[in-house]
């Protein structure tokens, strides 16, 4: 029997470790074949060289794809999907996948599901069937009606999915990969490597070993004209917490130029002695980071999944996570200085929390392997109402 052509399209920073302990079952499993895109995002170096990590960790690589266009706004986003789609028909075409993988919402997995639905190639979605609001809703929603086959992460998700009218039998509760990755290192959780020693960065040099948390914000694409507005808030709150903080640079979407431009001049003007900066790190590393951390501030999706795992306390700030499912760990705040302050110092002051599985247990990987090697895979499917 002829192995099944996987093809899965790693679009983005994050995506890599939503996707990594599937692709390394992918890769183990009997009956399947590995076809490795990298696209987006992921290969530049300004939003942290994925790719780097991905090869690091011994996957081959059957296409690069460059497709962002610099501006990071609305217009530049309808574009470069544009620019997706035209290029990953042409990858598509020359692998003669027999599925093929869109991870999650980013805007740019919109031409993954185009690229592959036109050409009557099987789509997978993984993570489909969650809600948060701004563009991203309605990118996930559309991969799921573009999708023949759903792997969602959670039991909410599902249901959401066959609401939507997609067939029972095509929804599967997989949990979500990145929860794998949170288990494995739950087993050895301390933090065994200097962070700016390993990875560099830049800003303070900062005496972490007592106590630090760490900060991931991202532009609301919906917001996008607001975003340095609202991180600056982050800004004045982090300084005046005063407490070791690790900051991670955003994702490339609508607004991010001013979230970074925030940032840069933040750090210049104010020279805040309490923050230092990275780009990007190994997925397992920077679990052990929110791991041994007190808190993660920001708007990022590891404070809803991988942190609900962890029992990391979570300041979530605005709309970005707008009604995705959370764990107790979650504290949901405004775009104010005040507010964060204070959330931030009450979740220093706590102890952890008890680990939640919302987001599953820690096997999902083999569970989606499992699945796309044994499923009747088909282009064409029935609405059920």
């Amino acid at each position: 029997m002829n192995k099944r052509r996987i093809c899965v399209v790693v679009t983005a920073r994050p995506s890599y470790s939503r996707i990594k302990t599937a692709l390394t079952a992918i890769q183990e499993h009997p009956d399947l074949e590995l076809q490795l895109v990298i696209a987006g995002s992921a290969l530049l170096d300004r939003y942290g060289n994925a790719v780097d990590f991905i090869e690091k960790d011994g996957f081959p690589i059957a296409a690069k794809v460059f497709m962002i266009l610099e501006g990071e706004n609305p217009t530049t986003m309808a574009k470069t999907t544009g620019l997706g789609v035209m290029e990953l028909t042409n990858v598509f075409y020359n692998l003669k996948p027999d599925a093929v993988i869109t991870i999650a919402d980013r805007f740019e997995t919109i031409a993954t599901s185009i690229a592959a639905a036109y050409q009557n190639i099987p789509l997978v979605h993984v993570q489909g069937g969650e809600i948060t609001g701004s563009i991203d809703e309605k990118v996930r929603h559309s991969n799921t009606k573009l999708a023949d086959l759903h792997l969602v992460s959670s039991e909410d998700a599902r249901e959401r999915v066959m609401k939507l009218g997609e067939d029972p039998e095509k929804v599967f509760n997989t949990g979500c990969p990145s929860i794998d990755l949170a288990k494995s290192i739950s087993k050895t959780p301390e933090l065994d490597f200097d962070p700016i020693k390993k990875y560099g960065g830049v800003g303070a040099d900062l005496d972490w070993k007592k106590g630090y948390v760490v900060v991931m914000q991202h532009p609301v694409t919906t917001e996008y004209k607001e975003s340095k507005k609202h991180v600056t808030e982050t800004l004045k709150a982090i300084k005046a917490l005063n407490y070791p903080t690790f900051w991670f640079w955003p994702n490339v979407d609508a607004g991010s130029d001013g979230t970074s431009n925030a940032i840069r001049t933040f750090r210049e003007l104010e020279k805040p002695e309490n923050i230092h900066f990275f780009k990007n790190m190994d997925p397992l590393d920077f679990l052990k980071l929110l791991k041994n951390a007190k808190a993660l501030i920001g708007n990022s999706s590891a404070g809803l999944r991988e942190c609900s795992y962890l029992g990391v306390p979570v300041v979530n700030i605005g709309n970005r996570q707008h009604r995705r499912s959370r764990g107790e760990n979650v504290t949901d705040v405004d775009y104010k200085e005040e507010q964060i302050y204070e959330a931030t110092r009450d979740a220093i002051a706590r102890e952890h929390f008890p680990s939640s599985e919302i987001y599953g247990s820690g096997n999902a990987g083999e569970k989606i392997a499992e699945i796309l090697a044994t499923i009747d895979l088909t282009f064409s499917k029935t609405i059920t109402y």
